[in-house]
C-alpha cells in the first residue's frame, strides 16, 4: 500500500466514477482501476461495486475512507513541514457561483497543493488570471479548456408526488412551486413560459436551492452535480435536454503564470486539442509568464 493508491482510492470515493477519478488525478483510467484492485487485494475486501453509472462504495470503503483521508492529510502536512520557503506566485481564479462542491475541491487541489502558489478566489465577473465557468459565459478574447459536461435535472422533495415519475415533462411543472436560482446560466432558457411558473422562492446559492428543496418549499432545476449524492432530495430527469459545458477560461493575449500554464497544459493533454479553443475556432499558444 502506498500513498498513490490511497489518493486514487479517495478520488474514486469522492467521484463515484472511475473515469471522473482518473480525470481528477490526471492519470488514465486503467491506472486507477489497477490501484483499486491492488488495494482491495492487500486489504482483503471489496471497496467498490460497479453499476451502470459508475461505482458505489461498500461498507468497507466507508470504514476505510476516514483512515485513508487522515493518512493522505498527514503525509501532505509532513512534506509541507520541511519544505523550504519559496517565492510565491499570486494566482487569482474566478469561480462561477453554481459549481458543485466536490468538483470545486478536485479542481482547486492541484493549485493549493503547490507551495509556490498563493491562490486567491473571486467571483467569475471580477478581474482574474483565469476563470472556471460555463462555456455560455465565455468572452470573445478568451481560450476555453473543457472540463466536463453535465445535464440539468429536477431536484424534488423526496415525498413529492412527481417522484413517482422517472422523467418530468414541462407540463408536469406547470403550477408547481419552483425554486429559482439567482445565478443560473440558463435562466433565460428556463424562464420561457414564465406565465406558467409558480415561483416559491429565489435562492442566492446552490446550497440554499437544495436546502429549500429538502425543506419541501418547491422543486429546483439544477445542474446534475449540484444535486448528485444529496440524500435529502430526489433527482429526476427532465424532458428538456439542456446541458452546460464547464471549463477553464483565460485570455490568450495575457501572460499566464507557470502554475496556471501547467494546469492548463494538463487539461489540454487530458481532453485533447479538439476540445479547446476560442469561439472563433482559432487557437494560440500559451503566453509565457513573466
Amino acid at each position: 500500500m502506498d500513498i498513490r493508491e490511497l489518493r486514487y482510492f479517495a478520488a474514486v470515493y469522492r467521484e463515484r466514477n472511475l473515469t471522473a477519478a482518473a480525470r481528477a488525478c490526471f492519470v488514465s483510467q486503467p491506472s486507477i482501476s489497477t490501484a483499486i484492485t491492488q488495494l482491495e487485494a492487500e486489504l482483503g475486501t471489496t471497496l467498490f461495486v460497479r453499476h451502470k453509472k459508475g461505482v458505489a462504495p461498500t461498507a468497507s470503503a466507508e470504514q476505510f475512507h476516514a483512515l485513508a483521508r487522515r493518512i493522505i492529510d498527514e503525509t501532505d502536512a509532513a512534506r509541507a513541514l520541511f519544505r523550504k520557503p519559496s517565492t510565491k506566485t499570486n494566482v487569482t481564479l474566478g469561480l462561477m457561483r453554481t459549481l458543485d462542491v466536490p468538483r470545486t475541491i478536485a479542481l482547486l487541489k492541484p493549485l493549493t497543493a503547490r507551495s509556490d502558489v498563493s491562490l486567491r478566489l473571486v467571483g467569475s465577473d471580477e478581474p482574474a488570471d483565469a476563470r472556471i465557468i460555463s462555456k455560455s459565459m465565455l468572452r470573445k478574447e478568451e481560450q476555453f479548456v473543457a472540463l466536463w459536461s453535465e445535464r440539468y435535472v429536477a431536484a424534488l422533495p423526496p415525498s413529492h408526488p412527481l417522484t413517482l415519475k422517472d422523467k418530468l415533462r414541462t407540463a408536469d411543472l406547470a403550477g408547481v412551486p419552483l425554486i429559482d436560482r439567482c445565478h443560473c446560466e440558463q435562466s433565460a432558457f428556463f424562464g420561457r413560459g414564465a406565465q406558467r411558473r409558480q415561483t416559491a422562492a429565489i435562492a442566492q446559492s446552490e446550497d440554499w436551492a437544495i436546502a429549500l428543496v429538502a425543506a419541501g418549499v418547491g422543486i429546483a432545476i439544477v445542474p446534475e452535480g449540484v444535486a448528485r449524492g444529496n440524500p435529502d432530495v430526489a433527482v429526476r430527469e427532465i424532458e428538456v435536454k439542456v446541458k452546460r459545458e464547464v471549463g477553464l477560461a483565460y485570455r490568450a493575449s495575457a501572460p499566464l503564470a507557470d502554475a496556471l500554464k501547467e494546469f492548463v497544459g494538463k487539461l489540454q493533454k487530458r481532453r485533447g486539442p479538439a476540445r479547446t479553443g476560442r469561439r472563433t475556432g482559432t487557437r494560440k499558444a500559451l503566453s509565457p509568464s513573466k
